[in-house]
């Protein structure tokens, strides 16, 4: 949980050194790629997993990066943005409702419409009205998590490291084109990129996106599924925890009873799943 849960404060510290975010966002994806490629049976899927398999790969390679760090770098305070970004959970129960015919039950509902007043309760913070974008640009990655794991759904049966590293192809593809696009050209930004910036985006790429995921994945081998999803809700806790140590942030009173509403909410959703 704690390699996880550093995703946000350490994407941070990547971007203040010297990485825009959307390239940020390339490297992390290309270096899956490059991680998991050498592991990965190359065979092509069937023609029914070619539609869910590129959803995939656009959402969780490109949408949630993009947008996550994006929003990280707009954010000048961390805290209200790693609570808000826990709305991922009620979306995707949300999508999967739409899409997948799933049928959510009246305790669901509850717990949903609880998670966004807690949302709804941190808008009041004072602090958060100079955060209205980097709030919009999470809500939008929270969208794009939630609508990835519609996709994942329907890709169940095949190879896990197959599908990320697809999946971090793509992403990298889409990402390295748009900051090509949009942030200028991209050798002439990799070749300013400070040393503590490669050293993010190698944690952000090897520790967070496989070791921390494939640890989660061998929970799952011993324990109920309910039960390891239940524990995603530590993550904003050492969120919040390095966010202190690293950027001196102390939450406000309205933000605390926010976050708690937020991610007990998501920790009783993730728990009834």
């Amino acid at each position: 949980m704690f390699f996880l849960g550093s995703a946000y404060p350490l994407g941070k510290f990547g971007l203040n050194a010297s990485i825009n975010p959307i390239l940020f966002g390339a490297l992390r994806m290309v270096i899956v790629f490059l991680c998991l490629i050498p592991f990965c049976k190359i065979k092509i899927p069937q023609k029914k997993y070619y539609l869910p398999l590129l959803g995939f790969s656009i959402c969780m390679g490109a949408g949630v990066n993009m947008f996550l760090y994006l929003s990280l770098e707009s954010a000048s305070i961390l805290a209200p943005i790693t609570i808000g970004a826990q709305l991922s959970i009620p979306l995707a129960i949300i999508l999967s409702s739409m899409f997948l015919g799933e049928s959510i039950s009246f305790k669901k509902w509850i717990l949903i419409f609880t998670s966004f007043f807690g949302i709804i309760l941190i808008a009041f913070d004072p602090k958060i009205s100079e955060e209205i974008l980097a709030t919009l640009l999470i809500f939008a990655m929270a969208f794009f998590y939630g609508l990835s794991q519609v996709f994942s759904r329907y890709l169940k049966d095949l190879d896990v490291k197959f599908t990320n590293a697809f999946m971090g192809l793509v992403g990298f593809i889409i990402l390295i084109i748009i900051s090509h696009l949009f942030e200028g050209n991209v050798f002439h930004q990799i070749s300013n990129i400070e040393t503590n910036g490669w050293l993010a985006a190698l944690y952000a790429g090897a520790i967070i996106s496989i070791f921390g995921h494939m640890m989660m994945f061998y929970l799952y081998k011993f324990y109920p599924v309910g039960m390891v999803l239940s524990f995603y809700a530590l993550f904003p806790v050492f969120w919040l925890i390095l966010t202190f140590f690293i950027f001196g942030e102390i939450l406000t009173t309205i933000t605390v009873c926010g976050g708690i509403i937020v991610i007990t909410s998501v920790y009783l959703l993730q728990k009834s799943s």
